[in-house]
């Protein structure tokens, strides 16, 4: 377990050449994972293009260093659609404000834990009131660029000690999901559809160009909920924070 700031900054070695290839520079988040999957470098002689190493060629993260096979692991983000898509999406979960699905605020995020082995993304450490306490991963429907829409049984789930989040025992059925999507894709979608379908909409929820996607009154369908999925993380926040109690 990592947290953000114990890898932003490191310097990147590549084992082959046995040389450093620069530093880290930023973490791209992928929120509809919700897992870091792109680490981007600073060298002073890249200046024109983004580069980028996909988390899953990490051989390791230290404490003075993050390892690669080869320097042939760095990717141009140009000419990677996906992964540019994702730096532009700005996700960076820290600062973001943490509110349940129902709108009420819990507090605001100071940092989060990822596994070093995969990227997920597995807490986070959020600022209520004036304390601290761990949230686990789990309770999170959306990775939004400035909010995290969490369950609302979310502040039941506050954790002491960020070393609770990986002492903490995973029911047979999230096991299951996890192997069929190693991911979590698959198991975050669904939440959000068993969360929303069959709510009803008290204002209508446009999309980033203004229009009207979903109309007050409507009764969320799943095939709604799967629109709204694809259209993004803003709108699915919409869709959240617009529905009867």
């Amino acid at each position: 377990m990592k947290k953000s700031t114990e890898i932003l900054g490191l310097p990147i070695i590549s084992i082959s050449e046995g040389m450093e290839i620069g530093k880290v520079k930023s973490l791209v988040i992928n929120p509809e994972k919700g897992s870091l999957d792109f680490i981007t470098i600073e060298h002073e002689d890249w200046q024109v293009s983004v580069r980028a190493i996909p988390f899953k060629k990490v051989i390791g993260i230290g404490e003075y260093a993050l390892t690669i096979q080869t320097e042939n692991s760095v990717i141009d983000l140009n000419e990677i659609p996906i992964a540019n898509q994702l730096v532009n999406k700005k996700i960076k979960i820290t600062d973001a404000k943490v509110m349940t699905r129902k709108g009420e605020l819990l507090g605001s995020v100071r940092e989060y834990f990822t596994d070093e082995d995969n990227g997920q993304v597995i807490g986070m450490q959020v600022k209520v009131g004036d304390h601290e306490v761990i949230l686990p991963s789990e309770t999170v429907l959306t990775f939004g660029k400035d909010i995290l829409i969490v369950t609302e049984d979310a502040s039941s789930r506050f954790l002491e000690q960020a070393e609770q989040l990986m002492g903490e025992q995973v029911p047979e059925a999230e096991v299951a999901a996890g192997e069929e999507n190693p991911n979590g894709e698959a198991d975050l979608r669904n939440k959000q559809i068993e969360l929303l379908q069959g709510k009803r909409l008290v204002n209508n929820v446009t999309g980033l160009d203004g229009k009207v996607l979903f109309s007050e009154g409507r009764v969320l369908s799943k095939e709604d909920i799967i629109n709204a999925q694809s259209a993004g993380p803003s709108v699915l926040v919409g869709l959240s924070m617009n529905v009867e109690a």
